[in-house]
């Protein structure tokens, strides 16, 4: 299925996408408990806590817009993932949110690391995340990249082209290391989420097509390289996903792929790495499986899907990002304008400006991801209002949450509360229009703490060296009737 959209951005002057019904939620202070991490509650005056710090405190002493994260729910959600999954492997994908504070908790918690670049294993590296504990995933990862893994001695490396396996075994040889390797499969799984970050389908760039045969002919080539030591077989289905079906048929064919390795090669492989992409509440309505159910369901299916074929049980390994990391974070933002905008059928919209907007999160224009927003600073007597959250980009397609409902009396100098907004926002956060990248502070036991620094324009302007020689520009043309 291909997805359109107007070359401007996502349609956004409807007042409601599929025209639900408009009806206001009846406590416009509730917060939905699936949604906001562990520790976000309101003060008796109404004011955002995030464990025990005041919205308002953090706004005062760290400025707007920040990116604030609930430091013990995160470390909760890292152990319930390894409970869960106790006797196989858990590796963090870095891709959703990744700094050296972070990998460091994620390592202390016991889990690895899952890296796709050089900046993320630099990073995972300077945190003190054992290599053996590293995982590096890319489509088109460079000679340096894969160089860099071997000599940092990465613990796995998923395989994802044929020419990635020559240059692999070829360094590998140069180096003298014998790197385990995994090969990713593309299984033809087309998991129930956005065709952007569905992953396992055939016409996209990862992996090996199980249907072609590429991927039996990948595993024939490793095979080929001593210098590699194939230790088992990946698949990714995709992102933000609330059920198991799609991970019950990739499943039951990558075990297929291991029973025919064994048949051709006389080998069974110890591992099965079934990546990523367990979602999470973003709007009332969204449910998600807690980990330990999740775990017991993937390892059911393994399990009978080994059992049918007469294979042992390989070790299992997943790859949540968005999943640990997503609820623990939320943003928090100024209110600079409010516009009262007449739609169709009477219905009044506000506007809402605040001062971030597609440059701390993209999701909203990218993939018309859904947030939930609360006034962060006050409680309010105010009848709901049907509102609209935007960011102060010259962009019409600048918008935080599309629909939302939010008192009426919202004004300048207030602050909202994003939630869940821990994965792809900070880490797809962006310069545009030349605004520095906000900062990431950490809270615990009412304590707060500098992650990330805000970015600065004498930063920003650092890297904008100038013209060495001013370079000469075209003679000016003359102008008709005036004299030389």
């Amino acid at each position: 299925m291909s997805h359109s959209a107007h070359p401007a951005g996502p349609s956004h002057g409807h007042p409601l996408p599929g025209g639900e019904p408009v009806v206001a939620p009846p406590d416009l202070t509730v917060l939905n408990r699936r949604i906001w991490s562990a520790n976000v509650d309101r003060a008796a005056d109404g004011e955002l806590t995030v464990a025990g710090l005041p919205a308002g405190q953090l706004a005062a002493e760290h400025g707007t817009p920040v990116f604030v994260l609930d430091s013990a729910d995160l470390r909760q959600r890292a152990r319930d993932y390894v409970a869960a999954f106790a006797g196989g492997d858990v590796f963090y994908a870095g891709k959703a949110f990744l700094c050296t504070a972070v990998a460091r908790l994620l390592a202390e918690e016991g889990l690895g690391i899952d890296v796709c670049t050089a900046g993320e294993l630099a990073i995972a590296l300077r945190a003190g995340v054992d290599p053996q504990r590293l995982a590096l995933h890319g489509n088109n990862k460079s000679v340096d990249e894969l160089r860099q893994a071997l000599a940092a001695g990465a613990g796995r490396i998923v395989l994802d082209s044929h020419l990635e396996i020559e240059r692999l075994a070829e360094l590998a040889a140069r180096l003298g290391v014998r790197p385990r390797v995994l090969v990713r499969v593309t299984v033809g799984v087309e998991a129930h989420t956005h065709a952007f970050i569905a992953t396992a389908h055939e016409d996209q760039k990862f992996g090996f097509s199980l249907a072609s045969g590429q991927a039996a002919a990948a595993v024939a080539r490793v095979l080929d390289h001593p210098e590699l030591q194939l230790v088992g077989l990946h698949s990714h289905i995709g992102s933000q996903i609330f059920d198991t079906g799609g991970f019950e048929v990739a499943a039951h064919r990558v075990v297929g792929l291991l029973a025919r390795i064994r048949d051709s090669h006389g080998i069974e492989l110890p591992e099965i790495d079934l990546g990523g992409g367990q979602g999470i509440a973003y709007v009332d309505g969204d449910d998600p499986q807690p980990p330990a159910r999740v775990a017991a369901r993937l390892r059911e299916i393994v399990e009978r899907e080994c059992g049918l074929a007469g294979l042992a049980v390989p070790r299992l390994a997943v790859e949540p990002g968005r999943a640990i990391i997503g609820p623990s974070m939320l943003t928090l933002y100024e209110v600079g304008t409010v516009k009262p905008v007449e739609l169709d059928g009477g219905l009044v919209r506000h506007y809402v400006s605040v001062d971030g907007g597609m440059s701390d999160n993209i999701r909203t224009a990218l993939y018309d991801a859904g947030y939930t927003v609360v006034l962060a600073n006050r409680t309010s007597e105010a009848p709901p209002q049907l509102s609209r959250v935007v960011g102060k980009h010259c962009e019409s397609g600048d918008i935080v949450v599309r629909d939302c409902w939010l008192p009426a009396d919202v004004a300048p100098g207030d602050l909202l509360a994003v939630a869940a907004t821990g994965a792809y926002c900070y880490a797809m956060a962006s310069n545009y229009n030349r605004i520095p990248r906000p900062p990431v502070v950490a809270v615990v036991d009412g304590e707060s703490e500098v992650l990330l620094r805000r970015e600065t324009l004498e930063q920003l302007m650092a890297n904008d060296v100038g013209w060495a020689v001013a370079p000469a520009g075209p003679e000016p043309a003359p102008v008709p009737g005036r004299a030389g």
